[in-house]
Formats: C-alpha cells, sequence, structure tokens
C-alpha cells in the first residue's frame, strides 16, 4: 500500500572488486568497444594475480566457451560483465578454467575462473579486465571507486543505484 503512494523503493547495488589489482579508467581500457563505453559504463583493473570471483550475489547468465569473459545478474536485474583481458577470446580458452557454468547461483567473492597470468601477459593484447554495467538503462547513477588498488571480494569497486 504505501508503495502505491510512494513509489518505488530506492535500490542501491554495491560490487565488489572480482579482481586484485590496479584499478583503471574505463576511457583508458585499450578497446574502443569498453573504453567508448558501447556495452555499458563501469572501471577495470590490471590483475595483479590470476583469480576472478563474483563481484556481486547472482546467477551466471554466461560464460564463454573460453572462460575468458562470464556474465552475472543479480536479483534487481542489474547485470555484469566481466572480461579478462583484451583479445584474450584469440587464445581459445588457452591458460583459463572456469569454476561456474550459465544458471549457476553465485555468492559475491565466489571464484568464477582462474587463468595464467603470465600467458595472458605474453599472449593477449592487454591483461586489463574490464568489468561493465550492460544494462545501464536501468542505473540512476554510478560511483567508481577512488582506490587505485582493489581486493578481489573485499574492496568496494562500483556503486549502483538503480531506477
Amino acid at each position: 500500500m504505501f508503495k502505491k503512494f510512494f513509489g518505488k523503493k530506492e535500490t542501491s547495488v554495491t560490487l565488489v572488486s572480482p579482481i586484485t589489482g590496479k584499478v583503471v579508467k574505463i576511457e583508458d581500457v585499450p578497446d574502443q568497444v569498453f573504453n567508448q563505453k558501447m556495452i555499458g559504463d563501469g572501471i577495470a583493473v590490471e590483475p595483479a594475480e590470476g583469480v576472478v570471483v563474483a563481484p556481486i550475489d547472482g546467477e551466471i547468465v554466461q560464460i564463454f566457451p573460453t572462460n575468458h569473459a562470464v556474465g552475472i545478474r543479480n536479483k534487481d536485474g542489474l547485470e555484469i560483465l566481466i572480461h579478462i583481458g583484451m583479445e584474450t577470446v584469440a587464445m581459445e580458452g588457452e591458460g583459463f578454467q572456469g569454476h561456474v557454468i550459465q544458471g549457476d547461483t553465485v555468492k559475491a567473492g565466489d571464484k568464477l575462473v582462474t587463468f595464467d597470468l603470465d600467458l595472458v601477459k605474453d599472449k593477449a593484447e592487454s591483461i586489463i579486465s574490464p568489468v561493465v554495467i550492460t544494462n545501464f538503462d536501468i542505473v540512476e547513477s554510478l560511483t567508481k571507486t577512488k582506490d587505485t588498488s582493489v581486493t578481489r571480494g573485499e574492496s568496494i569497486l562500483l556503486q549502483a543505484k538503480l531506477k
């Protein structure tokens, strides 16, 4: 009844960092699909280790066969894409190990993918890994961390206020 008079309850979603490493502005990602925000807004991390964890509680909606990228949707419908490195699809899965499958339910901090960081440094265009909200149309505002380095599963990376 109160909802009818006061409108939708304001929802805010906190994303923890899925990767330990150095924070990189999305505009500085060396790929125009990400730096021009063609698939969404967010932030990136230059990994210091080869472990990726869930940034939110949710469902795995997509994991690429090469395990280089994973998509998660939370209960409010917010969709997050974590893309490990640039041009890593060309590695055809070499050095990547997925720990989840599509349809799995995960909690923030659960392990999603492990990868050989040295191999990715050697074979990929870049190790910089974007974390983007792909359905930005449901986001009213986005606050990005001011930290220069983050720890997977612990540091707050993004805070999204939903419409």
